[in-house]
């Protein structure tokens, strides 16, 4: 196209879409506390969405409530869109937690808002179900992003946590709500915070 030439309406909504897309590449250098499971680096926000999507896709048979999957998937692969701006926020970092909710708003608001206006409301509305955590999708979404890192610490031998000493009551705290999405992979996951606290990988106190 040469220069000065004007979009058609469906050249300016692709261009908005592709450029959306390319601005969710930045997730791949938005690096998370958890460990890739043969320990060697951290992993990055869009492998964890990647993880959580295929859980989504395989586990869902356990969810308390009947879910639409592509819902879900939905859910977990933008649900962390806003660390592209806001950055991950340790979960047991109880002063950047006091941030986190104001700091992701203004993201959203920027970052959804790349897309053509049906898309942005869209996303922002998937998001934001995410962030109240009240529908089926909503609940084991949230269920499988709170499960996978402990995973990643029960394989790396708790590294993460050791490194940050963390006690076993604040995975279980964080974890209150989980049951909710699903009672069975919580039964599971507990199990495997019971057993780092009796391996020394989370302090007992």
């Amino acid at each position: 196209m040469q220069n000065g030439e004007r979009l058609t309406k469906d050249e300016e909504r692709l261009q908005k879409q592709l450029d959306f897309i390319l601005e969710l590449d930045r997730l791949k250098y938005i690096e998370r506390q958890s460990y890739v499971a043969d320990a060697s680096r951290h992993e990055n926000d869009a492998e964890h969405s990647w993880h959580l999507a295929l859980m989504a896709m395989l586990l869902s048979e356990y969810a308390n409530e009947e879910v639409n999957v592509l819902h879900v998937i939905k859910m977990v692969l933008i649900h962390d869109a806003v660390e592209i701006d806001a950055g991950d926020t340790y979960a047991y970092d109880a002063e950047g937690n006091e941030t986190k909710r104001a700091r992701e708003e203004k993201a959203a608001d920027r970052i959804f808002n790349i897309l053509p206006e049906d898309q942005a409301g869209e996303m922002r509305k998937i998001w934001e179900e995410f962030e109240a955590g009240i529908t089926p999708e909503a609940k084991f979404a949230a269920a499988l992003d709170h499960i996978q890192p402990i995973m990643l610490n029960d394989i790396t031998g708790g590294r993460a946590w050791r490194e940050h000493g963390v006690a076993m009551y604040q995975v279980i705290d964080r974890n209150s709500d989980t049951h909710l999405g699903s009672e069975t992979l919580w039964r599971h996951t507990k199990s495997l915070v019971e057993k780092n606290r009796d391996l020394g990988n989370l302090k007992n106190e």
